[in-house]
């Protein structure tokens, strides 16, 4: 008599933590006599009662080995590892590191912040670093804004001699010659590298932000660096610089204060976030938030998501270089062309992504990615968004008042501002004709948002430039850029061409000259670093 063969799913199942597989093959489930000894492996190979009783009266089956050995986890064994040591450090001082590149100036305001979207820092500190000299009348001042993750040690110094993010651009005749100018380059308020962010302590409390810091938004960032000019004394600057998310806060700067910039330099950014990008720091955001470890941002007295953050940098550095410059440097290749293929890092491409995670994951505060990301997506010089924010700010006065007043805690970020609910409906794909007439009482809105690659500039982001009519403006892009396409950059120089300036730089490196893509403006001394140095003159 033959058995036929059953599947049987438990209807609970124990959450079980995976433990490296081992690399010998399983044997076949045994009889029931064996129950006991195999009950861990068979959670989910149980036979229904009958075919139990049915194997208990037939002939024991022979044992046999697995067609194949299981696979092996390097990758995975790895993880594990640096989580052990990271639990095992946790019980002495806590596994979150120290998060700074070196010795650096420190900027500490007592004076309240209120941020845009009602939050308020009764207090806040800024890193910052400088190169040259300061002239008497104090107008050779260059304020250096950096991208997401960058501290304010762009370049080497005495009390810090590790090479800096910008090492080869700053120094004597080079492109922010330090011979004529004054360097200034801070850490963004919301960052880690010993400005004020979600891992400082909160003076109400004493204990640390986490995620009890209110939202930021490139205004903000820029407002708390202006607090340290006014303590530098520097009334205004000959010009603003910055490369990606620091493009983008040079942009903001002159709009903030049209009086008290000279000339601006925007590389690789620009003027609004658009969806590609968005969708890329949302996709980071989500698998961070997803690792068990961020415990919703409260991890700092146990193990950080490490996992989720080497995950989160294997995306980013995806959009950070070019493919065809990944084809020169990895092609098809694999790591060791003599070894069966595997499911962990394995081709040259998937060891220098994983390689970057690696480096990364314990090198920057994982709250500081969420608020710096997001605050970079919320980016936006359209008009009608300046108008939003102007309200939000106007709306909120009131506490910042109430806190000079009583030192009233709790009050910044208010509670109605967090209530956020997802749709009961999914979102569905509609044609371009139903999105238009979905909500035709908002025209400025979406034109302001959808408009495609190579059409003119909206309305909305034309007056939203108009401040910088009269400020002589650089705005470089890079072809292979796909985080910041170079489309964006000439969405930028043809809006403010539109708003009235006569005096707009506009450089575009072709393929030609650079597969680098995004991280262009770290690498290419000669087309960067030259159109900055022209343009400074």
């Amino acid at each position: 008599m033959s058995l036929t063969k059953r599947v049987f799913i438990p209807s609970k199942l124990s959450i079980i933590i995976p433990r490296p597989t081992p690399s010998r093959s399983l044997p076949k489930p045994l009889s029931t006599r064996h129950k006991s000894h195999q009950a861990a492996r068979r959670i989910h190979q149980n036979a229904p009662k009958k075919a139990q009783a049915a194997q208990a009266v037939a002939p024991e089956p022979p044992s046999f080995d697995s067609s194949n050995p299981a696979l092996s986890f390097p990758c995975l064994d790895a993880i594990e590892s640096r989580s052990a040591n990271l639990f095992k450090r946790s019980q002495n001082s806590g596994p979150e590191p120290s998060y700074t590149t070196g010795a650096h100036i420190n900027f500490h305001s007592n004076e309240p912040l209120l941020l845009d979207w009602g939050g308020i820092l009764p207090e806040f500190d800024i890193a910052y670093e400088t190169w040259g000299e300061l002239n008497q009348d104090k107008s050779n001042a260059i304020l250096l804004y950096t991208g997401l993750s960058a501290s304010s040690h762009a370049h080497s110094t005495a009390a810090n001699p590790k090479p800096g993010w910008w090492e080869k651009f700053i120094g004597p005749s080079r492109p922010l010659d330090t011979d004529r100018y004054f360097v200034i380059c801070t850490n963004v308020i919301g960052g880690c590298y010993g400005s004020t962010g979600p891992s400082s302590i909160d003076p109400a409390n004493g204990e640390r932000y986490a995620t009890r810091f209110p939202i930021l938004t490139m205004d903000d960032m820029v407002r708390a660096q202006f607090r340290l000019l006014d303590s530098l004394g520097i009334n205004k600057l000959y010009a603003s610089v910055g490369s990606s998310m620091g493009g983008m806060q040079s942009l903001a700067s002159g709009i903030l204060f049209p009086e008290r910039v000279g000339r601006i330099a925007s590389i690789s950014g620009c003027a609004r976030s658009h969806p590609y990008s968005i969708a890329m720091r949302h996709t980071q955001r989500q698998v961070l938030m997803m690792d068990p470890a961020w415990s919703r941002g409260f991890y700092y007295d146990s193990i950080p998501p490490h996992i989720g953050m080497k995950l989160a940098r294997e995306i980013a550095t995806v959009t950070y270089r070019s493919g065809p410059e990944w084809e020169q440097r990895f092609g098809r290749r694999r790591a060791d062309p003599s070894r069966p293929p595997a499911l962990c890092p394995d081709f040259l491409i998937e060891t220098y992504l994983d390689h970057a995670g690696e480096k990364w994951c314990l090198e920057y505060d994982a709250n500081s990615l969420l608020y710096v990301s997001k605050a970079m997506d919320l980016f936006d010089l359209g008009a009608e968004n300046q108008a939003r924010l102007r309200e939000s700010r106007n709306k909120n006065q009131g506490r910042l008042e109430r806190f000079l007043e009583k030192g009233d805690r709790g009050q910044g970020f208010g509670a109605d501002a967090c209530n956020l609910t997802l749709p009961e409906t999914p979102y569905e794909e509609q044609d371009q004709a139903q999105a238009q007439s979905a909500d035709p009482v908002k025209p400025t809105e979406a034109s302001s948002t959808s408009a495609p690659p190579g059409s003119d500039p909206p309305q909305d982001l034309i007056k939203g430039l108009k401040p910088l009519q009269n400020t002589p403006t650089l705005v470089l892009g890079v072809a292979s850029d796909i985080l910041f396409p170079a489309w964006q950059q000439r969405e930028v120089a043809e809006t403010l061409r539109r708003a009235g300036n006569r005096n707009i730089t506009h450089v575009e490196l072709g393929e030609e000259k650079s597969l680098f893509g995004h991280d262009t403006f770290l690498l290419d001394l000669e087309g960067v670093g030259g159109a900055v140095k022209e343009f400074l003159g």
